[in-house]
């Protein structure tokens, strides 16, 4: 069963652009990522769209779809009614490159800006033993496919440009999470403290846990709930509570000594 949807479409550059209104035939079972591609194969070659996998593993097809941000991929029409305009933006936190394509190299920024896992040192390869929750809660991040959709809404930055030297965004700062709650991680025996480097270094107090990272993660991650409360919690602990921080100085003498 086809019939013929109403588009409104982003067309432009770094320099400016406008919503322009396209018809396109939309067929059973197809997801926005097919129409944008008939799109550029009937009525706009030059369309501008970024895409790879097309089943919601890549994270590149990212725009705002009806003003919320999702994956064209996953996104169905049959979500929509017949007789709906549904008007596809590019994300509106990155700058833009050309139409729906934004330049996402913020992301890739933070991503080498935080500390990667250290290696605990009286262990070899192999030796490695860690306890099934502790997997399993580590897994959670780590299906993260960096659509880079949570940082998008996030409002920290979506809304005050001026605060992305200082915020990671939620997807990093949950990496910092992972990191912090590995069992094996080794990063406070070097003199890293990672809830602290996150508080002062990453904006982590910035994040006033809206959930809105939580709401549009297309891989369910509860990034507010597991990572970023969580971790708000431990570095308010090490940084207010006197026994945790007269616990944490012992340590590193006796790591010292």
């Amino acid at each position: 069963m086809s019939y013929t949807g109403r588009f409104k479409v982003w067309r432009g550059d770094a320099g400016g652009g406008e919503l322009q209104d396209f018809e396109v035939e939309v067929n059973e079972g197809e997801v926005v990522l097919d129409i944008i591609h008939r799109l550029q194969a009937t009525q706009a070659h030059d369309l501008a769209v970024r895409w790879n996998c097309k089943a919601g593993k890549c994270g590149s097809c990212s725009a705002e779809i009806n003003g919320r941000p999702r994956l064209m991929c996953m996104t169905r029409m049959s979500v929509f009614d017949e007789s709906e305009t549904v008007t596809v933006t590019p994300m509106r936190t990155f700058p833009v490159v050309r139409d729906l394509v934004t330049d996402v190299s913020f992301n890739y920024t933070k991503a080498r800006e935080i500390p990667s896992f250290v290696p605990p040192p009286r262990l070899g390869p192999g030796e490695y033993r860690m306890q099934q929750e502790d997997v399993e809660r580590s897994q959670e991040f780590r299906k993260c496919i960096e659509c880079f959709l949570c940082q998008n809404v996030c409002h920290v930055v979506r809304d005050h440009e001026e605060n992305k030297t200082a915020f990671a965004g939620p997807r990093f700062l949950m990496r910092m999470a992972e990191l912090d709650m590995h069992p094996l991680d080794a990063a406070e025996e070097t003199g890293l403290d990672r809830k602290t480097t996150a508080q002062d270094e990453h904006g982590l107090g910035y994040c006033n846990i809206t959930k809105c990272c939580t709401e549009v993660c297309p891989e369910h991650i509860k990034i507010t709930d597991n990572a970023l409360i969580p971790l708000k919690e431990r570095a308010a602990d090490r940084k207010y509570d006197p026994l945790v921080w007269l616990g944490s100085v012992i340590r590193r003498r006796g790591a010292i000594d």
